[in-house]
């Protein structure tokens, strides 16, 4: 081991009997909240390279989120030694890996999340992984497996069956809280544990089973008020008995103990922003998410609204890459001359970029030189690192539970998530039901509030709930939005990832602008967080099933144009019912912000017409927020799914 560990803390004797078993072993970690997991994974990895002699291609560390990703990957940087050079993956990055290997013609990246991990678990159980691993995977490194639900669940438990490697497994029945995912009911509580047992079962006395047991997040008592649950929540989950107490109700109780800010006023807001540590705003559901980021914009508080852990975002020093150079071939000289005039993360060496960028298989043979095309078709296909398309740190996040996962803070501010719903005719095992008539598990949200508090390193406090009466998902179309008592009325709709058109530079469809001025004015003018106003191109849709084109403005300029998805969805959207046809489409959208400037590759032949090179490769504003729809005046006494204001 090297002297790189002498700043960080030592290993307990918990960590270090999980540190030191060799690398054929099977272990089984349970990890409470803040128990330093991570520490001991950047020491476990170290020890298998340094002390057992595995190659850092031998080991495969797959975890849920680009944020565990990235904070591993930091980690290993800053205090691995032999394991810096480790794979770290997102399980779905994992699996498209795999399958663009085993099957290159089978448009993995154009296909779901779900579809992935499916054909990836079907292409091991087939054989068809032999010539990718064979004898090359020694160990296997997993995070936070008590979430491992349904066919990731089952991608694991093939991987492991199949290669037979040592591994290291860490996870947390008291932090469960994916079950959600899997639609039968009947299923889901039996999922909570479900690995855990097929471990047991499958391995018996070759499975090692150990504790970290010592909390090293929380400093307060305030930080610590949910952690005493911990071991009866772990108990509910690993016995999936049912529990007769009201577990989510004692921790909201103990939530509602500590500080409250009230509202989300102007006051508030305030005293977000005079913290100087790092603080999350954690709210139950991504709508009322949206809602708080939302008031905050209106208060001119920066902040960063947490992404789903499968967006993808190429940064933007990406494509001023690709523009700044003209022929296929990028070497490490030339990358070196262009890294001043870059963008770059704060917090990024150059070395690291270059080699992030070798590891998208883009090498001539040598660490020296990079593919640019084969790098494009990485882009294309989203197989960038998840270290590259991680959200960059901020000192104020406003996030759901389940996207803070993984995730700690100094402060934490919890949105009061209320009462569960009382109700005779819910699930089976809770008697149940959310206002939408679904079925609660309330074992499961309590995990869920449980992981929500234990976030903090130093403070927790909690907001009264928003007004959210008239927002919720639009099943068809699986966007939150806004509605009216009138039940054909539509009054905003969330933006996401993917609502503006890519396949273009800006300014060739739509709108004509020069191209090139416009990439320039993107990555010079263009920040998160600023408002952009979506307006309308024309008053009726151009083609069938789907809406009007519609401007994307910033202070006035467009500086794009919205996708063909976002048309059809807003279409979709507008239908109250299946023979209505939307006539009255909104004119304006606001309340949209700019999440990110990102790289995109599209049509060579459009980069090549625009003047940007022969790559396909620019820049494109990706929009965010839960917009508010803003409609002409009705005329001849129409009845339209819409308001009527000038």
């Amino acid at each position: 081991m090297s002297d790189v560990y002498a700043e960080s803390p030592p290993l307990t004797d918990e960590q270090r009997a999980v540190v030191e078993q060799p690398a054929a072993a099977k272990i089984l970690v349970t990890a409470g909240a803040g128990a330093g997991k991570t520490h001991t994974l950047v020491r476990r990895l170290d020890f298998l390279i340094a002390d057992e002699g595995v190659s850092a291609g031998e080991i495969l560390v797959l975890t849920f989120s680009r944020a565990a990703v990235r904070e591993l990957r930091n980690r290993l940087a800053a205090h691995g030694d032999s394991a810096r050079y480790v794979r770290v993956q997102t399980f779905d990055s994992w699996a498209l890996d795999l399958l663009m290997q085993v099957d290159a013609e089978g448009a993995w990246h154009e296909r779901s999340f779900e579809q992935r991990i499916a054909g990836a678990c079907e292409a091991i159980e087939k054989g068809l992984a032999e010539d990718l691993f064979g004898d090359d995977l020694i160990h296997v490194v997993i995070d936070e497996v008590q979430d491992l639900v349904g066919k990731r669940r089952e991608l694991v438990e093939s991987l492991l069956d199949e290669f037979d490697p040592g591994f290291t497994v860490v996870g947390d029945p008291a932090q469960s809280i994916y079950g959600f995912t899997v639609s039968d009911l009947d299923r889901r509580s039996g999922e909570t544990n479900q690995f855990f047992v097929w471990l047991r079962n499958t391995f018996g006395r070759d499975l090692l089973e150990l504790r970290l047991t010592k909390n090293f997040r929380a400093d307060t008592d305030e930080a610590r008020t949910a952690l005493p649950y911990g071991p009866l929540l772990r108990e509910v989950a690993e016995t999936s008995r049912r529990n007769d107490q009201d577990l989510y109700g004692e921790l909201r109780a103990e939530l509602r103990s500590n500080l409250v800010l009230g509202e989300l006023d102007e006051f508030a807001a305030s005293a977000l922003t005079e913290y100087e540590g790092s603080t999350a705003v954690l709210c139950r559901r991504n709508g009322e998410a949206l809602v708080i980021s939302e008031r905050l914009a209106s208060y001119a508080v920066e902040h960063r609204l947490q992404r789903s852990a499968r967006d993808r975002v190429a940064p933007a020093w990406l494509g001023l890459l690709f523009r700044a150079v003209d022929g296929t071939v990028l070497t490490r000289a030339r990358f070196d001359e262009l890294v001043p005039a870059l963008p770059l993360p704060a917090d990024t060496a150059p070395d690291r970029l270059w080699s992030l960028l070798l590891r998208t298989g883009t090498g001539r043979g040598n660490d020296r030189t990079l593919d640019l095309a084969r790098l494009r078709r990485a882009l294309a296909t989203g197989r960038l690192p998840d270290d590259l398309t991680a959200q960059p740190p901020a000192r104020l996040v406003v996030s759901s539970f389940h996207r803070a996962k993984g995730l700690e803070f100094d402060r934490v501010v919890i949105v009061d998530p209320g009462p569960l719903p009382e109700g005779k005719e819910g699930h089976a095992r809770t008697g149940r039901r959310s206002r939408r008539g679904h079925a609660i598990d309330a074992d499961e949200e309590a995990r869920l509030l449980y992981v929500a508090m234990t976030r903090p390193r130093q403070d927790l406090l909690w907001l009264e709930q928003p007004d959210i009466k008239f927002i919720r998902i639009d099943d068809a179309v699986h966007r939150w939005a806004r509605y009216s008592f009138k039940y054909w009325a539509r009054l905003g709709l969330e933006l996401v990832g993917g609502d503006v058109h890519s396949d273009q530079p800006a300014g060739m469809r739509d709108f004509t602008a020069d191209p090139v001025e416009l990439q320039d004015y993107l990555a010079t003018s263009v920040r998160p967080g600023d408002d952009v106003v979506l307006e309308r191109l024309a008053p009726q849709a151009i083609g069938p099933n789907e809406g009007p084109p519609y401007l994307i403005m910033h202070d006035d300029r467009p500086i794009g144009t919205v996708s063909d998805r976002f048309r059809s969805d807003l279409f979709r959207h507008m239908k109250p019912n299946r023979t209505f046809e939307p006539r009255n489409w909104p004119r304006r959208l606001t309340g949209v912000r700019i999440d990110a400037v990102e790289t995109v590759a599209g049509s060579e032949a459009a980069g090549i017409q625009a003047g940007l090179g022969p790559h396909g490769v620019w820049l494109a504003p990706r929009v965010m927020g839960l917009s508010s729809f803003t409609y002409d005046r009705k005329t001849h006494g129409e009845e339209e799914p819409g308001v009527t204001t000038q």
